[in-house]
């Protein structure tokens, strides 16, 4: 397929609207997951679930979000180059355009993209409370591209009159990051403001190249919740974010660069009803994304790519609970799709634009019932009208099993997703009006035990997942008559390759994590065997490691001092290209903090201690040896 840059998505909405529906806490001891919509207990959840609160996310010292994703179970990912690179995030072997990104409930995305989905180059760990792992089709909840599950961030939030935090951090290859935030809550307005900086000189994108690739990036937000009532509350968000990321051309290197704007405003409101047992937000949310290319060394035209992805989106969601153990969950949305792109050519011939845009209507629900204490089961539907393609309607079907004292929870769930074509690959010089959605149906069963008095757990989870009409880029040939395809529509001009229908997959695998913790010394790792399928030829599909693994072993004393260290493997993988097979490789990293006081501490890690060479995708460049030391502090 064609490679652009897709520059820093960064933080896209970290300070944009949670509503009541989707809160994510802990009551006591419980933990509460709010991907699904509404509030659900884990121990009630039917399908994979992993959350990671802050006190996690800091022990691991993240610059981005998939530095913590990586290390969970089932997820790899490529990127080409440093940080701030395009990154592509796999979720047991899906597309990278299969997993949808949720930030504090908010479904996200950049219509621009070749995939319409959501590029996690640019989304760094800036104002994360938690983040929460949803595997396998999440398609009833979520909609299009919710084929290999959802990552859903949630941000801080005020709980006290006046409280903030900050970071800041230095290391290798000048790299300096900053973030900070602060907020505060009354009986009337919760509100809280944050920004960030990053700037770093960065790798040789290419992994031939000699000269280094920078990136750098500011952002800001806002949100501000006021409750109008006592049983209504509206909320505003706003966000803006602005980064540069030098590149290489496929010979190498390169003085182009891209610049990347992006807006995001959400405005709701929130409303209970029969004590609470009734809740309803209705909200309008707007993202924008605006990315230019350019290359100074071109003696007309400079920029070599524009493009400019807007999304609008309509929703109302309601949650009802009808009694004990009997809840329900449902909403309707509108989703408005505009891309426009552009990518001149060094000369006065005049542009040419491609503009398109798609709209989808939808109508979803979900029930859970609990028919006795230890037992919940669960089902949804959902359909979509868009305005290219007609419906869709996809099913959910599954069930947790916590008998006892709720050491033992027993999952199983079976489930649908779609992906429609996005309008890159429907309208672009490379696209194709033909293309139909892609469909996936999935199911998994697992098991999850408590031992020792809760100090150590274990899980292990089967799952399997088919997938046909999956969209790729087909090459056309470089000798003979090319077929029709191989022209732009409309036009006698030849290109060299479009998208189409052309992959059926099968994915199977196993997914096994433990963590214990006796006294100050605890371990967790994750263990994944991924078979994901071509059934056309049935190789390996690229870039998905059939091995994926994860160790951390430490010490975490009671006044706040720790060291630990992280170990991390991808088996060997076959690249897009030709091909070519990326060998597997182990990294390690090594993490330490030390607590000044209770609310200041120091901390400092070496990441890839070994300076191992390797590579996600083939030659790209990756991050040798690195040091970094900061501090945090919170009042």
């Amino acid at each position: 397929m064609p490679e652009y840059r897709f520059f820093t998505l960064p933080a896209v909405a970290f300070g944009l609207s949670i509503a009541p529906a989707a809160l994510a806490n802990a009551v006591g001891e419980e933990i509460v997951v709010s991907v699904l919509r509404t509030p659900v207990e884990i121990d009630r959840v039917a399908a994979s679930v992993t959350v990671l609160d802050l006190e996690e996310i800091e022990a691991q010292q993240p610059v981005a979000l998939t530095d913590v994703l990586v290390r969970t179970a089932g997820i790899g990912i490529t990127r080409n180059g440093g940080y701030g690179t395009a990154t592509s995030l796999r979720i047991r072997g899906a597309d990278a355009g299969h997993s949808v990104l949720v930030i504090d409930g908010m479904r996200l995305s950049d219509t621009s993209t070749t995939d319409g989905g959501a590029d996690f180059g640019g989304l760094f760990a800036d104002d994360i409370e938690r983040i929460e792992i949803l595997r396998g089709p999440q398609s009833v909840l979520w909609g299009s591209n919710a084929i290999g599950g959802v990552v859903n961030v949630v941000t801080a939030r005020p709980t006290a009159p006046l409280e903030g935090r900050f970071a800041v951090e230095g290391g290798s290859r000048s790299t300096l990051n900053a973030r900070a935030g602060a907020g505060g809550s009354s009986d009337a307005i919760d509100w809280r403001i944050a920004g960030s900086t990053f700037t770093t000189d960065g790798i040789s994108a290419r992994a031939n190249g000699n000269e280094r690739d920078g990136y750098s990036r500011q952002s800001g937000s806002g949100t501000l919740t006021a409750r109008l009532a006592p049983d209504l509350a509206l909320d505003l968000r706003g966000y803006y974010a602005n980064g540069r990321n030098d590149f290489d051309g496929f010979s190498g290197d390169s003085r182009a660069y891209g610049l990347t704007q992006t807006w995001s405003a959400y405005s709701g409101l929130n409303a209970a009803f029969l004590d609470g047992r009734f809740t309803n937000r209705i909200a309008v949310i707007e993202n924008r994304t605006d990315r230019d290319n350019f290359d100074p060394v071109r003696s007309i035209r400079q920029q070599t790519f524009d493009a400019q992805g807007r999304t609008r989106r309509y929703e109302y969601q309601g949650g009802l609970a009808l009694a004990d153990g009997i809840d329900l969950a449902f909403g309707a949305e509108r989703e408005e799709q505009r891309m426009r792109t552009a990518s001149p050519g060094n000369n006065t011939a005049p542009i040419s634009v491609t503009r398109a845009e798609a709209d989808i209507d939808s109508l979803y629900a979900q029930a859970r019932i609990s028919p006795m204490q230890a037992l919940t089961a669960e089902g949804g539907i959902r359909h979509d009208s868009h305005s290219r393609f007609g419906g869709n309607t996809v099913f959910s079907l599954g069930a947790a099993f916590a008998p006892g004292n709720g050491n033992t929870v027993v999952r199983a769930n079976y489930a649908e997703g779609f992906k429609a074509p996005s309008l890159y690959q429907l309208f672009t010089q490379y696209g194709s009006a033909d293309l139909r959605p892609e469909h996936a149906r999935g199911w998994e069963a697992g098991i999850e035990q408590s031992l020792a008095d809760d100090r150590a757990t274990i899980a292990v989870t089967y799952f399997q997942r088919k997938s046909d009409n999956l969209i790729d880029f087909a090459y056309c040939p470089t000798t003979g008559t090319p077929p029709a395809q191989c022209y732009i529509p409309g036009t006698q001009v030849e290109r060299f390759g479009y998208y189409a229908n052309i992959d059926r997959t099968r994915a199977r695998g196993v997914e096994a994590t433990a963590s214990a913790q006796f006294g100050p010394v605890f371990a967790r790792g994750n263990f994944s065997w991924i078979d994901a399928e071509d059934r056309s030829d049935g190789r390996q599909l690229p870039r998905v490691p059939r091995y994926l693994a994860n160790a951390t072993l430490g010490y975490s004393a009671p006044a706040g001092h720790s060291l630990s260290v992280a170990l991390r493997y991808a088996g060997k993988s076959r690249d897009r290209a030709g091909g070519v097979m990326l060998d597997d490789y182990w990294l390690t990293d090594l993490r330490g903090e030390v607590a000044l006081a209770e609310d200041l501490s120091l901390y400092g890690r070496v990441e890839n201690l070994f300076d191992t060479d390797y590579a996600t995708a083939s030659g790209y460049g990756t991050l040798g040896r690195s040091f970094y030391a900061g501090a945090r502090a919170r009042f």
